[in-house]
C-alpha cells in the first residue's frame, strides 16, 4: 500500500536521553529497521488494542441494557406471535 506525501503527518516527540536509548535497545533487539519503526509499529499495535478494548465494553453495556430493557420492558406478544406459538405447540404435539 503506497501512502501520498500529502497523507503523511509529522510527529515530534521530546524525550530524555535515557529514554531514547532504551527505545533504541528495544528497537535494535526487536529487530526493528530503526527507532522510528519502533515506536510507530509499537504505538500503533497498541492504540488499535486501546480502542477494541473500548469498543468491546461499549457493545457489551449496549447488549446488556438491550437485554435488560426486553425483560423488564417485556411487550405483549403480537397475534403473529401468538399463531407462531400455535403452529409450533401444534406441530411438536403431532410427533409424539
Amino acid at each position: 500500500m503506497s501512502i501520498a506525501i500529502k497523507d503523511i503527518s509529522r510527529f515530534d516527540a521530546r524525550l530524555p536521553k535515557e529514554q531514547k536509548l532504551l527505545f533504541e535497545k528495544a528497537a535494535i533487539l526487536g529487530g526493528y529497521r530503526n527507532l522510528t519503526d519502533f515506536i510507530i509499529l509499537t504505538v500503533q499495535e497498541k492504540a488499535k488494542k486501546i480502542i477494541q478494548e473500548n469498543e468491546l465494553i461499549i457493545a457489551t453495556e449496549n447488549d446488556a441494557e438491550i437485554f435488560f430493557n426486553a425483560i423488564t420492558k417485556a411487550k405483549k406478544p403480537s397475534t403473529s406471535l401468538k399463531n407462531a406459538l400455535k403452529d409450533y405447540e401444534d406441530f411438536t404435539s403431532k410427533s409424539h
